[in-house]
């Protein structure tokens, strides 16, 4: 049987592992009495942790909010899963900036025991980091913010500076936060123009919950929504290209976060794609390594055309031998 302090370790890392827990469910894990499991609630109780009981038929318990944080219980695989996506977090941008992930990460490794602290010096050894490009990073502060709104539905006030750094404010129903790979995006009902609206989430200066609850009338899927504004606005033109793929092979190639799809029959798909300039939209096109048709416009042909024409004759020149 588990001494009384690891079985009470045990019972809190249940309680924080799920909402609700049958009496009947917490004796079998802890392999006592339905008694027992009483007993062990009030001292957790007794400790300062808050346990509420859980009405219904079979009753039960559950963890309250509160200002302790119950013990956090890892195995070596899910310490390791930790550390590992805390150290990718501190290299990118994910969470805007890498001095909470690293804080966060050194007080994992001090609680590591020995042979799991040697695990993460092998990954240290063995990775390597390739460069990445710039990104805008989100405030930490802002997203928790935006998560805790989205999570209640509770109307905010939004400071928000848009692409031409021109700032507004504005009154907004909270839906969900989307991440795309390269930025978070915060999805509201914006109240003032009664229309659904994607913000850029490191664009947020500062998000003011008003402590006004709502209810969301037929909300939008939001990862579609993301994907149709970064699809359709905020690019200076766009080019319709012909893929010779059919629509589920030409979604794996440009995901739809890129490019908005229109099926062309069973082996062909027309994408609409934004870019800042033709050469550029030309470089990616060349990058998908598969054959393009472009229909419009023709600065983005010509651009893929001229730089066609530059390998061709770097390569042909480079089968004439010199004398």
């Amino acid at each position: 049987m588990i001494a009384t302090s690891g079985r009470l370790l045990l019972l809190l890392t249940l309680l924080s592992s799920r909402p609700t827990w049958s009496n009947a469910e917490l004796a079998r894990r802890l392999e006592v009495t339905e008694r027992t499991v009483r007993r062990d609630v009030d001292r957790v109780r007794e400790l300062g942790y808050g346990v509420e009981s859980a009405p219904g038929p079979g009753g039960g318990y559950r963890l309250s909010a509160g200002t302790r944080v119950p013990p956090l219980s890892l195995d070596d695989d899910e310490a390791f899963a930790v550390a590992v996506a805390l150290r990718e977090a501190a290299h990118g941008t994910v969470l805007g900036g890498d001095q909470a992930s690293l804080s966060a990460l050194l007080k994992l490794q001090r609680l590591l025991p020995k042979r799991m602290a040697a695990r993460l010096t092998d990954l240290d050894a063995a990775v390597e980091h390739t460069p990445r490009a710039p990104s805008s990073e989100a405030s930490p502060a802002v997203l928790l913010t935006l998560a805790s709104v989205c999570r209640a539905t509770e109307r905010t006030e939004l400071t928000y500076q848009d692409m031409h750094s021109r700032t507004t404010v504005r009154e907004v129903d909270p839906h969900r936060l989307v991440y795309t790979g390269a930025h978070w995006y915060f999805v509201a009902r914006d109240v003032g123009r009664e229309a659904w609206r994607t913000f850029r989430a490191d664009r947020v200066t500062e998000a003011r919950p008003t402590g006004h609850t709502v209810e969301l009338a037929d909300p939008p899927d939001a990862a579609r929504l993301v994907a149709d504004t970064i699809t359709r606005t905020g690019y200076p033109f766009y080019a319709r290209v012909r893929l010779p793929l059919p629509p589920a092979d030409a979604l794996r190639l440009v995901p739809p976060i890129v490019a908005t799809h229109e099926p062309e029959g069973p082996h062909s798909t027309i994408i609409t794609i934004g870019g800042s300039d033709p050469g550029a939209t030309a470089d990616y096109l060349l990058g998908l390594r598969t054959p393009v048709q472009v229909l419009s416009p023709t600065e983005v042909r010509d651009a893929l055309l001229s730089r066609l024409e530059v390998l061709y004759r770097a390569n042909a020149d480079a089968g004439t031998p010199t004398v």
